[in-house]
């Protein structure tokens, strides 16, 4: 007979906080939002760690190298989508990596013979405004000048004019040698009054480049998660198919952390992924995942994974529920794989982090999911809004959107995750996922503002300064159908609302 399990199956929708006693000192700006990724030892801390609980899902419609780029500057870390070819997913690393190094690595750089159009065309593609001139136009090329906005004015010129003629050459640059300090060069930066400062070696080859822009959007971004060389964080998504080709190649590209990216990661494919990556990458961390109960868990903690995901088939896009009659309500999967880490911890002395992969439908998800023993989140419909995913907003009955489909779905063809194939030129057997469209909200930034300013105000109203403590401390309470009515705005006409989803 099959094993039929007592505890109901519920969303984090079902469950309410209960206040804890909130002193004085416990005010939002001292709440401290770090958490860790990958597992460490009991008395040790991981080396890995968030400055906010927040990761973007592995999906095409969320994680590109744009969001990536704009959730590490407010301290949270995007895992690249793994459905792409190899080579393009590293670039996209590659991208995040040089994004906001303090040594900028340019791949626009063009050689003395190209023209003012050649130029023009890189700031419409780029938005770049400085370009190095090299005499091969490689990145790394004897330096020969550089072009700003300050050397040309369009209005008097026919885009004929050749580079060499109207750019600053080397002998009139202000340069730094190679191995200068990045304090270094912001001072050269600030005594001579540049944007931006070229870095070259004894043959005066371009080792890259410092911009004034990257020191104050530093100083505006003072969560940004960085590694030891002041880079931008980035993780990446693999499979279980050809991660002997991916994995190599997404470390040349400097990772910093992979994810396997399956919708059920309780599976020997899943196994021998986890042991290939720790037998020949050890330093590289690897989550697993998606589990949702004890056994899930201790299989993928014992086969090697930094960290594990929970959840099946509890995201906006995902029907894996309905077509496979497999899952479970994602609050009730966190309460679960929470209770067999802390039995794993006090056995072992190995802290896994767990994150809690679907379910959030609203900001308050996000408390009860970290309260409920979450260590972070991955979100794929609350990034896909903003502007920085991947898709373009569009204008569609009557308001504007951005579209969003699941990696289940035959859109994504995803075939690395979803092995089935319906025939040999493609399509799904049957679909896990749906293609949709999210409303459009803005900046990410401006967004996430306010989903962290209403976290820590929930922490601070439960007596909690950090994640661990709001974890332990907590008091939660079953609700009921008719007080979920109750909790909205009832009973009233209201006004048009700017209240936010």
């Amino acid at each position: 007979m099959a094993t039929i399990y007592k505890q109901d199956s519920r969303t984090f929708s079902e469950y309410l906080l209960i206040p804890n006693l909130t002193t004085k000192d416990c005010v939002p700006e001292n709440v401290d939002l770090r958490t860790p990724i990958v597992r460490y030892k009991k008395g040790e801390e991981s080396v890995l760690s968030l400055n906010i609980p927040m990761t973007s899902a592995i999906m095409q419609a969320v994680s590109d190298s744009g969001l990536a780029i704009a959730l590490a500057r407010e301290g949270g870390l995007s895992f690249i989508f793994g459905s792409q070819p190899i080579a393009s997913q590293a670039e996209m690393v590659r991208t995040v990596k040089k994004f906001k190094a303090g040594l900028v690595t340019s791949d626009t750089n063009l050689k003395p013979d190209a023209t003012l159009k050649d130029i023009l065309e890189i700031k419409k593609r780029t938005g770049h405004s400085t370009v190095a001139i090299t005499a091969d136009g490689t990145s790394h090329g004897r330096l020969l000048g550089v072009v700003t906005s300050r050397d040309y004015r369009v209005s008097r010129m026919n885009g004929d004019e050749i580079v060499a003629d109207f750019m600053t050459p080397f002998d009139q640059l202000v340069y730094g040698r190679e191995g200068i300090t990045l304090s270094e060069a912001n001072d050269i930066i600030w005594d001579h009054k540049l944007n931006q400062l070229p870095i070259v070696n004894s043959k005066n080859e371009l080792v890259g480049m410092v911009f004034r822009k990257d020191y104050d959007a530093h100083k505006e971004n003072p969560m940004e998660l960085l590694d030891h060389h002041k880079r931008l964080l980035v993780g990446a998504g693999i499979n279980t198919r050809d991660y002997v080709e991916r994995v190599p190649a997404l470390i040349d590209a400097e990772v910093d952390i992979l994810c396997i990216d399956s919708s059920d990661g309780f599976s020997e494919w899943q196994y021998e992924t986890l042991q290939y990556v720790k037998t020949h990458y050890p330093d590289i961390p690897i989550g697993g995942g998606n589990v949702v109960d004890r056994e899930g868990f201790r299989y993928l903690a014992e086969a090697g994974a930094d960290f594990i995901k929970v959840g099946i088939g509890g995201g906006s896009i995902c029907i894996t529920r309905e077509q496979k009659g497999i899952g479970c309500g994602q609050a009730t999967a966190v309460q679960i794989v929470a209770e067999a880490r802390d039995e794993y911890f006090a056995e072992t002395g190995i802290y896994i982090p767990i994150c809690s992969d679907g379910g959030i439908v609203y900001d308050y998800h996000m408390s009860l999911a970290l309260a409920m023993g979450a260590d972070f989140l991955m979100l794929g419909r609350y990034f896909a809004r903003f502007d920085e995913s991947p898709t373009k907003q569009q204008f569609v009955n009557g308001m504007y959107v951005k579209e969003y489909w699941g990696e289940g779905s035959n859109r994504a063809r995803n075939w690395q995750r979803y092995g089935h194939r319906k025939d040999e030129k493609g399509g799904l057997a049957f679909e896990e996922g749906v293609d949709s469209y999210v409303p459009y909200a803005g900046s990410l930034k401006s967004n996430l503002d306010i989903t962290l300013a209403k976290l820590k105000a929930t922490m601070c109203a439960c007596g909690s300064l950090t994640i661990k403590d709001f974890q332990q401390n907590s008091r939660l309470i079953r609700v009921s159908s008719t007080s979920i009515v109750e909790g909205g705005a009832h009973d009233v006409i209201t006004k048009e609302s700017e209240r936010r989803p």
